[in-house]
Parts: C-alpha cells; sequence; structure tokens
C-alpha cells in the first residue's frame, strides 16, 4: 500500500527544483563575460548559448504538459533530474562552443520538466486562494534562488574562482530536490477525463490565444535584461549581479505576498500595473548611471515581479479546462519567445557597440551606450503589454457591470 501524500515535503521539493533552474540562470549570467573570454566567444554566439536553455525549456514544458497525464509528475521529475546532473556536468568540463551548446540544452531540458511536472502538481495538491498563494510562494524561488545564485556568482569571481567552480553550485539544489521527492507518492491528476484533444480545443478560445501573446512579451520584459545583465550594465557604474540579485530579492518578497494583492487588485489589475513599473523601470534603467541605477532596478523589479505566477494563475482560473497541457505551453510560449530574443539582444548589443564607436566614443564610453541603447529597444515589449492588459482590464470590468 502506498504512503499518503505529503502535499507540503512534495512542495518543499518543488521548491528546491526551482531554485535550480534559478542557479542554472543567475550562475550563467555571472559567467558569461568569462566564457566568452575564455572560449573567444562573441556576444552572439553567447547568445545562442544562452538561447539553447531558454530552447530547452519549451520544448520539455510542452512534452511534459501533453504526457502529464499518462506519465505523471514523479517520472517527469526523474527525467529533469537526469538531465540537470548530465547538463550540470558536461558545462563544467565543456572546452568549446559545441559543448555549451549541448550541456546548455540539457539544463534548460530539465527546467522544462520541472515546470511542466510542478505546477499542475501544486494545482492538484492545493484549491482556492491557497492554490494562487502556494504558486506565487513556488515560483517566488525563481528570483530568490537568482538572488542567491547571483550573490554567490558575484563573490566567487570576485574571489577568482574560475567559471567551472560555480557551476559545481548548481548541483547542491539539484540533490536536496532528488532527496527530498525520493520515496514519496504524487497526486494524480484532478481534472483525469480531460484529453489532450479536450485540452487542445480549450486552447482555441480568443482569450487562451491573448494571453500567449502577451506571454511571450512578459517573458522577453523579464529574462531578456536579467540574462544580459553583465554585459549590458558592466560599465555603468554599478554592480550588474547586485542589480540582479536586487531585482530578483524584490521579486521573490513581491510574490511571497502576493496573495492580498491579487485579492485587492484582481489577477489582471496586478498584470497591467505590473506593466507600467516594468516600463518605467527600463526607461529608467536605459538612461541612468551609478547608484540611480539601483531605484530603476527595484521600479523594474517591482514591474516583473508578477507576470509569470499570474499569467498561469489568470488561465488556471479562468480556463481551467486547459488542464496541465494549457499551463505548460503557455509556461513554454514565454521561454521560446526568450529563445528566440537572446542572440537578438546579443546582435543589439554588437551593434549598438559599433554605432558607439563610429559615433566617437571608446572604451567604456562606448560600452555603455550599447548597454543603454539595448535596454531603449527592450522598452518597447513593456509599452504593448500596458495597452493589450489595459484593455482586457476594461473589457473584465464592464462585463462585470453588465
Amino acid at each position: 500500500m502506498s504512503q499518503p501524500i505529503n502535499a507540503n515535503r512534495l512542495f518543499y521539493a518543488s521548491c528546491f527544483a526551482l531554485i535550480t533552474t534559478a542557479f542554472s540562470f543567475s550562475i550563467r549570467a555571472g559567467i558569461l563575460t568569462q566564457l566568452g573570454t575564455e572560449l573567444n566567444l562573441d556576444t552572439v554566439q553567447l547568445g545562442t548559448i544562452n538561447s539553447m536553455w531558454f530552447l530547452g525549456f519549451p520544448i520539455s514544458m510542452i512534452l511534459g504538459g501533453i504526457f502529464y497525464t499518462s506519465l505523471g509528475p514523479k517520472f517527469i521529475m526523474q527525467i529533469a533530474l537526469i538531465a540537470h546532473t548530465i547538463g550540470i556536468l558536461l558545462t563544467i568540463y565543456a572546452v568549446d562552443y559545441n559543448t555549451l551548446l549541448i550541456s546548455t540544452l540539457l539544463i534548460g531540458l530539465g527546467n522544462g520538466c520541472t515546470e511542466a511536472a510542478c505546477n499542475p502538481m501544486i494545482a492538484d495538491s492545493y484549491s482556492g486562494l491557497d492554490f494562487n498563494r502556494k504558486m506565487n510562494r513556488f515560483h517566488m524561488w525563481f528570483p530568490g534562488g537568482i538572488v542567491i545564485g547571483a550573490l554567490v556568482s558575484k563573490f566567487m569571481t570576485e574571489a577568482s574562482f574560475h567559471w567551472q567552480a560555480q557551476i559545481w553550485i548548481i548541483l547542491i539544489p539539484t540533490i536536496i530536490y532528488a532527496v527530498l521527492f525520493y520515496g514519496q507518492t504524487f497526486p494524480k491528476p484532478r481534472i483525469v477525463e480531460n484529453s489532450v484533444l479536450a485540452n487542445f480545443k480549450a486552447m482555441l478560445n480568443p482569450l487562451y490565444l491573448f494571453m500567449a501573446a502577451c506571454m511571450a512579451l512578459t517573458a522577453i520584459s523579464e529574462f531578456g535584461p536579467q540574462q544580459w545583465v553583465g554585459p549590458i550594465l558592466a560599465k555603468a557604474g554599478a554592480s550588474p549581479m547586485l542589480i540582479l540579485a536586487l531585482v530578483t530579492g524584490l521579486m521573490a518578497v513581491g510574490r511571497f505576498f502576493a496573495g492580498p494583492l491579487i485579492k485587492q487588485l484582481n489577477t489582471m489589475g496586478v498584470l497591467l500595473g505590473s506593466a507600467v513599473f516594468a516600463l518605467v523601470g527600463l526607461y529608467m534603467m536605459s538612461t541612468m548611471n551609478g547608484p540611480m541605477l539601483y531605484f530603476a532596478a527595484l521600479c523594474y523589479g517591482l514591474g516583473i515581479c508578477y507576470f509569470w505566477p499570474n499569467m498561469l494563475g489568470y488561465i488556471a482560473e479562468n480556463l481551467p479546462e486547459t488542464g496541465a497541457l494549457g499551463l505548460s505551453i503557455l509556461g513554454g510560449i514565454g521561454m521560446f519567445s526568450s529563445s528566440m530574443f537572446q542572440p537578438i539582444i546579443g546582435g543589439w548589443i554588437k551593434d549598438n557597440k559599433a554605432v558607439a564607436v563610429a559615433s566617437g566614443l571608446a572604451g567604456d564610453a562606448a560600452d555603455l551606450a550599447a548597454g543603454q541603447s539595448t535596454l531603449s529597444n527592450i522598452v518597447l515589449f513593456p509599452a504593448i503589454l500596458i495597452v493589450a492588459f489595459a484593455g482586457l482590464y476594461f473589457y473584465g470590468k464592464k462585463k462585470q457591470v453588465a
């Protein structure tokens, strides 16, 4: 006879799995400059390597969503563990560009499996406001893990640790989540009658398609500046990794206390306010330098704080018939858009630096101008989101009155 489901232990294990994802994001951001120098990689090549992290994510998320009901979260998390472990070790012993592409793809696949298994598993374990609270607290550990990883990377870099030593750190939460999941009974899908075909039909709802398009924009608004924080802000007069830690630390705190805010403003109101803060924060970061960047980072952090969990929460609340597949594909779209834009952002940095040099700037001044111009390009995404979320927010209000 199987043991009772320990929902809290499964939840904590899920959090450590997400910390693994966060470490793979922030530590990679911290070593990006080292990788470029040591392996003689330009920003476009670094962008392509980054894109593998974001590409592996949606592939496994979508496949995990399709087969979640038949395979179950336990098997999907076993795949995550294998992909994480091999990907981390292969990164540590990477000797060239191609090896880094493969290892980063494997880590991305492990990260996607984590999302594909843990999001619906939490939905199946909790309900109502408790589900929203748990979903936000689960996703709190992505920024929370980035804070820890960013600080670890900063101090290890300053202490002259080689980049491989930093990658070893990612194995710590990997081992912890493996131990916590070991031997546990996992919940069965709550909506077992939903077939993949039924999920797909529900996803053809215009609301889902609209939110999927918005998800692409929220994801790149969040992950673009963060993954490139080092190269973009290296010469801006503030520590890039401290800015990353500040942004993600604020995100972690905000998500932990998300319940009352969502209850007061509703999910769409929170998303609209988030888009406004994201635009203001990015604009400030693209025009400021020195200590004022920390204030700009606070605005930006408030903006992107509630994007990811509340995009998922909105669909789970309003279109539950899309099931685990709907959540997985929504998240997959966000990661796929981020993947596609990584080489583009790398190209923007390269092209903007060429423009800065052509205008007579050199050295740190050229790097600063290139970084700020790149952030100016990214400002367009939250600007579009403000219009989209405002339209949906007021449409919802009008529908309630009617």
